[in-house]
This record gives structure tokens, C-alpha cells and sequence, in this order.
């Protein structure tokens, strides 16, 4: 066991990695974009694969799947629609409503991206021992299981602690 001084060192500096990783990844993804000339919207890809996943569903269900806004999922959708790699169908259990369900297009297209995602991961791998490489998806997996399984924890304490600073404004601002 660590003590509490080495612990908070510990998770501080796997923040800054996830941090470091983020920045490195948002970079990348901006890269992308502008190598594509505007054709990809990365943050529109993640409803395709989600949607790849989980199967054809209606747009509000996709937005609570993929913890976001309705209107951003909505956008994303619509990039995509209009792209041909999503298409807007009947509900079957309600024809008044519609799914959204990933066109043999979008299959394909989702498929050449996991190839390129796959083969850029096993560059970065490539000097790994297979051990390191099974650990590290055996603890990549866990650390991923436990943020969800927390993320409910975690925007709780966010919100309260948000509130908690709001009153303290109010009081300070009643006390001037």
C-alpha cells in the first residue's frame, strides 16, 4: 500500500498523461480534419461506431448512449446522413418516429477507419513485448470500466461542489 502523499503523486501524474494523451490526440484528430479538407468530422464518427455497436436506434437514444447533447448528436447525424453513411428509417415499433441505421457505405467506410486506427496502434505497440500489450489492455480496460462505472460519482460531486462555490460567492457578495 502507498501512503496518501504517494497516492496523490501517483494519480496526478496519471492525470497528466491522460491530459498529455488528450492534447496529443486532439492534435491528431484536428490533423486529420484539415488532411480531409473538412470531408471527416472525427466527432460525427464516434455516432457511426456507436451506432455500428448497439444497432439501429432513434437519435435521443444515441445521444444518451454516447453521454451527450441532443443537438450535437443531431448535427453529427446530420453529417453523416448527408454523407451516405447513415440513414433515417421507420421505427418499426413506432412509424411516426424514425432510427438511424449505418448504410453498407458507412460499414465500409467504418471499416477502412479501424484498419488505419488498428495499423496506427500497432505502430505505437510495435517495440512492445506481447506481455506489455496484454497487460496494458487488461489495465486499459479496467481503468475504462471503473471511469464509467464512476461517472455517475464523479459529475455528482462536480455539481455539488459547483453549488457549494455558488453559495459562497452569494455569501461573500451579501457580506460586501
Amino acid at each position: 500500500m502507498t501512503d496518501d502523499s504517494e497516492q496523490g503523486e501517483l494519480v496526478d501524474a496519471i492525470g497528466s498523461e491522460l491530459i498529455r494523451l488528450q492534447r496529443i490526440r486532439d492534435r491528431t484528430v484536428a490533423q486529420i480534419a484539415a488532411l480531409s479538407k473538412g470531408e471527416i468530422d472525427p466527432a460525427a464518427f464516434t455516432c457511426l461506431f456507436r451506432l455500428i455497436a448497439d444497432g439501429p436506434m432513434r437519435s435521443g437514444a444515441l445521444a444518451e448512449a454516447l453521454f451527450s447533447d441532443p443537438s450535437t448528436v443531431s448535427r453529427q447525424v446530420a453529417h453523416l446522413v448527408e454523407r451516405g453513411f447513415v440513414e433515417r428509417l421507420a421505427d418499426p415499433a413506432d412509424g411516426r418516429a424514425s432510427v438511424l441505421a449505418v448504410t453498407t457505405v458507412g460499414h465500409e467506410l467504418a471499416q477502412q477507419m479501424r484498419r488505419r486506427r488498428n495499423d496506427n496502434l500497432s505502430r505505437v505497440l510495435a517495440d512492445w513485448p506481447d506481455s506489455d500489450r496484454r497487460e496494458f489492455r487488461r489495465l486499459l480496460a479496467l481503468f475504462v470500466d471503473g471511469y464509467e462505472h464512476r461517472r455517475p460519482e464523479m459529475l455528482a460531486a462536480m455539481h455539488a461542489a459547483n453549488k457549494a462555490h455558488a453559495a459562497n460567492v452569494t455569501t461573500r457578495e451579501d457580506q460586501a
